[in-house]
């Protein structure tokens, strides 16, 4: 573990989640302009056992998936075979039933497609086909708060068919071919069997996973309930490759996944410039009607809604998780961030904002 100068207020922040906010086990890294200058863990990965969490420990990060995702079409974009005001059923043709024929990929991307929940209910779980299917039948919310609903695990099913049906590829696949691989990132949307053993176990404490609204505007979500924990922590999840919540990585991976998109990481850049912007343009912004709070997005990015989320700079973007971890990167400072931590709760949750604070406060110290 090591922070380089002007950085070490990020590992005492790391040190007093620990010590005054109950951390079980974490990870933080951060890159600035290209370079690792904060790699921190510790605590235990797996309470059950006692496993310490060590480098090489990778962790579930829920919606920090959306980012990768968002990174995936973006690269059909720039690769001219996708435009984001194009209609979904351009490319998926049974999608257009039941009145959905013009809803774009942006507002797909933007949670604007009213579609945030599966009427026909999640016993398919584990069944991409089945649950694109369903969609694809299911006609748009008619409750006009779904207009502009956070869709936590159908956007996934989405855009995951969106690029099976023009590439030929799971989201998965294509992340590691595009992505992974040429950046020597650890990040994976679906954990490869032999590296289970590195993953931390999930905890959520009593009351965390309690019905609340979900329950009336968005339906129960299967991932989201009391007794849910089972499910993440089960291998066939860790497997599934769920393109909105499935995804898994060292902090260290994601932090220089971010990094790739403000510039060149080891002389490799994948996204250019040009689509970085346009992932980054805001689409929509406003008060997410299931908790209450203010959401903004670009194409499939979480952007700056002045609460901090995703730290304090105005240009922040990126993609927190359910639970409390955060990862996104700050244009205008060169610095890109991923925390991840094993214990679930509820926000609002000091352990990012204050590691956030503290990584602003050394990019400033440093004149950075």
């Amino acid at each position: 573990m090591w922070t380089s100068a002007g950085f070490g207020h990020v590992a005492e922040a790391f040190e007093r989640n620990f010590a005054e906010r109950g951390e079980v086990g974490a990870a933080f890294a951060a890159y600035h302009r290209g370079e690792l200058v904060v790699d921190l863990w510790g605590g235990t990965a797996d309470p059950e056992t006692g496993r310490a969490w060590d480098r090489d420990t990778v962790h579930l990060m829920f919606s920090g998936t959306k980012g990768l995702t968002s990174a995936c079409v973006l690269l059909l974009v720039q690769r001219g075979q996708l435009a984001l005001d194009d209609p979904l059923s351009r490319y998926w043709p049974e999608f257009g039933a039941q009145g959905k024929k013009n809803v774009t990929v942006a507002e797909v991307l933007s949670h604007q497609a009213r579609l945030p929940w599966v009427e026909a209910g999640y016993a398919d779980l584990f069944d991409h086909d089945a649950m694109a299917a369903h969609l694809a039948a299911q006609a748009p919310a008619s409750d006009p708060r779904a207009a502009f609903m956070y869709h936590p695990v159908t956007w996934g099913w989405l855009l995951d068919e969106l690029v099976r049906r023009i590439d030929g590829r799971t989201v998965g696949q294509f992340f590691a071919d595009e992505f992974a691989v040429p950046l020597g990132l650890e990040v994976w949307i679906g954990l490869p069997e032999e590296l289970h053993r590195r993953a931390a176990r999930m905890v959520a404490p009593d009351g965390v996973l309690a019905d609340g609204p979900w329950t009336e505007l968005n339906r129960p979500n299967p991932l989201w309930v009391p007794g849910a924990e089972k499910i993440w922590n089960s291998a066939e999840y860790r497997s599934a490759g769920f393109p909105a919540v499935g995804g898994y990585a060292t902090a260290r991976g994601m932090a220089r996944f971010y990094a790739s998109l403000l510039g060149d990481v080891d002389g490799v850049r994948v996204l250019s410039p040009e689509f970085v912007e346009l992932g980054r343009r805001e689409i929509r912004r406003g008060t997410e009607p299931t908790w209450g709070g203010p959401i903004a997005y670009g194409a499939g990015f979480e952007l700056q809604t002045g609460d901090d989320r995703l730290g304090d700079p105005a240009d922040a973007f990126g993609h927190g998780g359910a639970g409390g971890s955060r990862h996104g990167g700050w244009p205008g400072r060169e610095t890109a961030f991923s925390y991840l931590m094993n214990e679930v709760r509820a926000a609002p949750d000091e352990r990012p904002a204050t590691l956030l604070t503290a990584l602003s406060r050394g990019s400033r110290a440093t004149g950075r």
